[in-house]
């Protein structure tokens, strides 16, 4: 009998570096580090730290799972450029697994509205029948019943009501990738949804190959 499936969840999209690793529906290990800067750094032994409390090794995973946005723009292409490295040496799929989907991983209801928050009291807002995932001001989520992460003084004056998301980013990422493994997928890229911030960044980011 076939075991199961063995998969590395991992995200840096925002103020954070956060892994899960899943056997089947099991996790076997967890870890969220909160930070500001410094993923570029942390995420490779965050990454060891995680496979080594689950007991295995890179050898043994049957797919990564890695959150491609949206979010903070370095942050993203770290993870990206580190999944898409990590699939090409170790031979196993890298999966793209974008916030959206991650957040509603899980959800009784699936055509709730997921929200991201972004800065200047803006959420990125996923897609619905009449318009695709994009930047909005809070103000575009009042009144309505959204799946996020994080409640803001913003949402909660604009009236927005906000549920939890069933698992951990990085757990939810790492649930979304398993659910594709076989699938034909393409190697993950980074979701951008608003222009990049007119100053660059201090730390160097990992370029992104088509």
């Amino acid at each position: 009998m076939p075991s199961d499936p063995l998969v590395l969840g991992f995200d840096t999209s925002a103020a954070h570096c956060a892994a899960a690793l899943l056997c089947g529906d099991r996790v076997v290990a967890s870890v969220h580090e909160d930070m500001g800067r410094g993923q570029a750094e942390r995420l490779m032994p965050l990454l060891e730290d995680v496979l080594a409390q689950g007991g295995t090794t890179w050898a043994a995973l049957d797919a990564i799972g890695v959150g491609t946005g949206p979010g903070n723009f370095t942050g993203i292409r770290i993870s990206v450029a580190t999944a898409r490295g990590l699939a090409l040496g170790l031979g196993c799929p890298a999966v793209g697994v974008n916030g959206f989907d991650a957040l509603a991983c899980g959800a009784r209801d699936v055509t709730t509205l997921c929200a991201v928050a972004a800065p200047r009291d803006h959420l990125y807002l996923s897609a619905n029948a009449d318009l695709p995932a994009r930047l909005a001001p809070v103000s575009d989520a009042a009144d309505r019943t959204v799946i996020c992460a994080t409640d803001t003084p913003a949402m909660a004056a604009a009236g927005v009501r906000v549920i939890a998301p069933v698992h951990p980013i990085a757990e939810a990422i790492a649930r979304v990738a398993m659910a594709r493994i076989g699938q034909d997928v393409s190697r993950p890229v980074p979701l951008y949804i608003r222009p990049a911030d007119a100053a660059p960044s201090r730390e160097a980011a990992p370029i992104i190959l088509p």
